[in-house]
């Protein structure tokens, strides 16, 4: 019985910590957000996804270590037109709804999507889907059902929509930035290859774009006619992958830092799970 104090005293302190851990971002790729209300945040390691609100996050839904299990590899985040939480999951080859939190996710395609690197919501409902494994853009029923091809593209990642429903894709090929018309014509917008490693892409209101590159540990700019510039490079970004537009700051998911930054317009960079 003696022994019996410290040994409480030493699983109390094991169970603290695990509760701390629990508590940090592992590996976010991805980030999806509404002027209002919390963040989402995909965590591949988790795996699933976070919620965060002033500066705290939480589990919004934790996934099991087991392959071929809901979320098991969540690439991707969004929200749709109804606010309800989507998720690409590379695992089960699958994009998922949350109708509500706490519900689970319902799987919308069966699994007829092979790496979904990126999603985004059409006015309509319907979503596009980018497969790194087919090298195509998938448009899904907003009830969800059967993909059908929406545009052919050698390795898509990082999607986003402009003002005219525009879709532009990074893409890890010979042009690194492209568009794809609503009747689904691709055009280029950056020819050759300036980034190092892009991943994802903003559109904003002036019709220039940011996109990420994580080898750069930059945001870059790009403008209307298709010139790049760097725009934020450097600490406090280790590998700067998703982001999405929140108001008029540009959100950064960074797995290498474990967290999600955020940068406003004169490109100053905070720290959104620090206070």
């Amino acid at each position: 019985m003696r022994f019996l104090y410290p040994y409480c005293v030493v699983v109390l302190i094991l169970s603290t910590t695990q509760l701390l851990q629990a508590a940090e971002m592992l590996y976010p790729l991805s980030v999806a957000a509404t002027d209002k209300g919390p963040l989402y945040v995909a965590d591949r390691k988790l795996p699933g996804i976070w919620s965060v609100e002033q500066g705290k996050a939480a589990s919004y839904f934790t996934g099991s270590k087991v392959f071929r299990t809901p979320l098991n590899a969540v690439r991707c985040v969004t929200i749709d037109n109804e606010g309800r939480v989507l998720a690409g999951d590379s695992s089960t080859r699958d994009v998922y709804r949350f109708e509500k939190a706490g519900a689970q996710p319902q799987p919308l395609t069966n699994g007829g999507i092979g790496i979904p690197m990126d999603v985004v919501v059409l006015k309509n409902g319907d979503l596009l889907v980018s497969d790194l494994e087919l090298h195509q853009i998938w448009k899904v029923p907003a009830a969800g059902g059967k993909p059908t091809l929406f545009a052919k593209v050698e390795a898509p990642r990082g999607l986003a929509l402009d003002q005219a429903e525009n879709l532009w894709v990074v893409s890890g090929t010979a042009d690194q930035l492209l568009k794809v018309s609503p009747d689904g014509k691709v055009s280029v917008v950056v020819k050759g290859r300036p980034f190092n490693f892009p991943h994802d892409v903003v559109v904003l209101d002036d019709g220039s774009a940011i996109v990420s590159d994580g080898y750069e540990k930059a945001l870059w700019k790009v403008a209307a006619d298709g010139t790049t510039e760097k725009w934020v490079s450097g600490e406090p970004f280790i590998n700067p992958v998703g982001i999405t537009r929140q108001g008029q700051n540009i959100l950064v998911a960074d797995p290498h830092a474990k967290t999600v930054f955020s940068v406003d317009p004169e490109k100053n960079v905070s720290d959104l799970l620090k206070p």
